[in-house]
């Protein structure tokens, strides 16, 4: 009798377990879903060179010394850039989320955390988010040959292109 009573003990005390375990894990995989940003996610951009709603934080202004501007932009799902170019380049860090870069004349390519894209200069292109899911970047532009040129938006048929590169 004693022997059973140790085994029920035995058991329900796996069993508490097992379901602490549980919870923890759950609570982890919540928590790991609700880290915050590497950086600010900044203010919204309200001029209209973009559709749809995108967030900027400036972490490096270009100034005299230093000619290169680098920025936090995080597009909410279906946002994104118009065409533009760079006269002297640009390279795009993907931080989080799923997004999408484009060339003229190529087709899309799928961005997601860890890509790294370098914008030549002068080549008109655009980038944002998916569809479905935000998207974040840093972005970092050589501005010594001169300021962006934002060029016409992108259409909805340019924007849900199913061809891609990647």
């Amino acid at each position: 009798m004693k022997l059973i009573n140790i085994a029920r003990i035995f058991l329900i005390g796996i069993f508490a377990f097992s379901c602490k375990a549980q919870n923890k894990s759950t609570l982890s995989t919540k928590m790991e879903s609700q880290k915050p940003s590497l950086f600010p996610k900044g203010e919204k951009i309200t001029n209209d060179n973009f559709t749809g709603i995108v967030y900027l934080q400036m972490l490096i202004t270009a100034d005299s010394i230093n000619g290169t501007s680098v920025g936090n932009v995080t597009f909410e799902p279906g946002a994104r850039t118009k065409w533009h170019l760079h006269p002297g380049g640009q390279i795009l860090l993907v931080m989080d989320g799923v997004g999408y870069y484009q060339e003229k004349g190529k087709g899309k390519e799928i961005l997601r955390k860890g890509d790294v894209i370098k914008c030549p200069p002068n080549i008109p292109h655009w980038h944002g988010a998916s569809f479905d899911t935000a998207f974040v970047q840093v972005a970092i532009t050589n501005t010594q040959n001169g300021a962006p040129v934002w060029l016409e938006a992108v259409t909805d048929d340019e924007y849900n292109q199913i061809q891609t590169n990647k």
